[in-house]
């Protein structure tokens, strides 16, 4: 019993060091996780697929009106006309909050919309909840879920 302390207690230090010791994960500047989100929704306002589908990461998910899509399947179906309505349309997007954990941010904002598209008139509110996830100190969109009210 006596002999198992001192092993216990070293054990012990040296997994408290372990953890103290351990790199603390990077800083995070809220500027450099929106910036997809930004380069993403500038590409789809001057209709350049492949600058929006360069933020997005391989595996992400969109979900929009109870729908998910992979990227594959947004790129095709789905992205041609968000930039079609993204071209006829300004929205007014609340700041975006920013919260983060390690690697991982969800960012989350308004949009209002007030004008036409195909000629009819449109108002209402959009909200916007995106996860997006750092490697090798680049963020990627992983999901972006979209979801709409009339005003």
């Amino acid at each position: 019993m006596i002999r198992a302390l001192p092993v216990a207690l070293v054990v012990s230090l040296l997994c408290g060091f372990s953890v103290a010791c351990s790199p603390a994960p990077a800083p995070v500047n809220e500027a450099d996780v929106i910036a997809p989100l930004t380069a993403f929704y500038g590409a789809m306002k001057t209709g350049d697929t492949a600058a929006a589908m360069a933020q997005i990461a391989a595996d992400a998910v969109f979900v929009e009106s109870g729908k998910l899509e992979t990227r594959a399947e947004y790129e095709m179906n789905h992205l041609p006309a968000d930039i079609d309505f993204e071209k006829q349309i300004t929205g007014k997007r609340s700041p975006w909050q920013v919260k983060t954990q390690g690697d991982t941010s969800w960012v989350i904002a308004t949009t209002e919309y007030d004008g036409t598209v195909d000629g009819a008139p449109l108002n209402f509110v959009s909200a916007q909840l995106a996860v997006l996830t750092r490697d090798s100190g680049a963020w990627k969109i992983r999901s972006i879920h979209w979801s709409s009210r009339r005003r």
